[in-house]
This record gives C-alpha cells, sequence and structure tokens, in this order.
C-alpha cells in the first residue's frame, strides 16, 4: 500500500504538470483564432492558433493550414481529427494506473485483514482457555489497520483520477466544438430573416417618390 500511494502521487503530480505544461483549461487563444477566421482573416487566425500551447489550439492551426492550401475538407478533418486524437491519448497515458491503484488498494487492504483475523484467531485457539482478551483485540485492530489504510490511499486517487479524466473529456469536447465550426456555419442565427429584415428596414427610410 505504501508502494501504491507513492506510485500514485507521482502520477498525479506528473499529470499536473503535464496538463499545465500544455495550457489545458485555456482556450482563449484558440477562440480568439477561430472568431479571427469566422471573420475572413485566415492568415490572423492561424498566427493566432499557432500562439496557443493548448491541443485545441494546434488542432485548429491544422484546419487552417488545410484551408489555406486549398485541401478537401474530409482530408483536413482526418488529419485533425488523427492528430487530436494522439494529443488526447498521450494526456491519459498513465490514467490506468491510477484506476487500477484506486481499484487494488482497497483489496489489498482487505487482504491483509482477512490474513490478521486469521493470525488472532489462531492465537486465540492456541491460548485455550486461557485467553487473553487485550492479544486478541490487539490483533484484531492491528488487522484492521490494513484496510483503513486501503481505503486511504483508494479515496484520493479515485477524487484525483475523476478529476483528470473530466479535464481531457473536456479539452476533447472543447476540440471538438472549435474544429467543427471551421468546417460549419453557425445556424443559431437565421441570417437570411435578418437580410430580409434589414432590407424592408431600408426600403422603409426610402423617401416615397
Amino acid at each position: 500500500l505504501l508502494v501504491m500511494s507513492v506510485v500514485a502521487l507521482a502520477i498525479i503530480l506528473l499529470k499536473i504538470w503535464q496538463f499545465s505544461g500544455v495550457g489545458i483549461g485555456r482556450y482563449q487563444a484558440a477562440r480568439d483564432a477561430l472568431n479571427q477566421y469566422q471573420q475572413g482573416r485566415l492568415d490572423d487566425a492561424l498566427a493566432t492558433a499557432d500562439t496557443g500551447r493548448n491541443p485545441a489550439a494546434k488542432a485548429l492551426a491544422r484546419a487552417f493550414r488545410g484551408r489555406l492550401r486549398g485541401l478537401d475538407e474530409g482530408t483536413v478533418r482526418e488529419e485533425v481529427a488523427r492528430a487530436g486524437q494522439a494529443d488526447l491519448f498521450a494526456l491519459r497515458g498513465h490514467l490506468r494506473t491510477l484506476e487500477l491503484i484506486a481499484a487494488l488498494a482497497p483489496l489489498l487492504g482487505l487482504f491483509g485483514t482477512v490474513l490478521g483475523m486469521i493470525e488472532a484467531f489462531r492465537q486465540l485457539e492456541s491460548a485455550g482457555s486461557q485467553v487473553n482478551p487485550a492479544v486478541l483485540s490487539g490483533g484484531i485492530w492491528q488487522a484492521l489497520l490494513t484496510t483503513a489504510a486501503g481505503l486511504g490511499v483508494a479515496m484520493p486517487v479515485l477524487a484525483a483520477l475523476t478529476w483528470l479524466e473530466r479535464r481531457v473529456d473536456a479539452l476533447a469536447h472543447e476540440m471538438n466544438m472549435l474544429v467543427t465550426q471551421v468546417f460549419t456555419e453557425d445556424l443559431s442565427v437565421d441570417r437570411g430573416r435578418m437580410e430580409m429584415t434589414h432590407g424592408r428596414g431600408q426600403a422603409a427610410l426610402q423617401p416615397a417618390e
């Protein structure tokens, strides 16, 4: 259990350092680049995306380069998806080890408790009629201590694992949302109706002949 706790702590610190290095959670550069692209400033959008360390900004930069080179949309999407999956796979590295530690630590603690209880009852049998309750209770609390230690290792590891996975999932969602907007049009606003309304307004302002 001590070895597990040391390994888990090392992995958690490594992942925090890795996430900080790639700027997970900092999407401003990617969003600024997308806004510039939607305004028709493709060169500026590419330059802004290249300044971001976040995988979302890198994915946008790949999409912008594909647009500048005039490549087929399907080819660009496939390459962006391939590179994005590679980045996400690297960020998910060692998370399975944390998951394994979180699952095994309580079981290992319970195993230690079972072995301790077996030893305590063996001593009880050996003592015969001259049983010392202090010896028996001492063996029992020592046996239960391993279960408590296992739970003490598993709970913070599970909490850290959930937090790290949530950060990666949020990044994957943000990447998908940003890259998709490079190839699609925002349909939340009815531009045709707005243009028709604007045209009617302009006509109403014209003086009657």
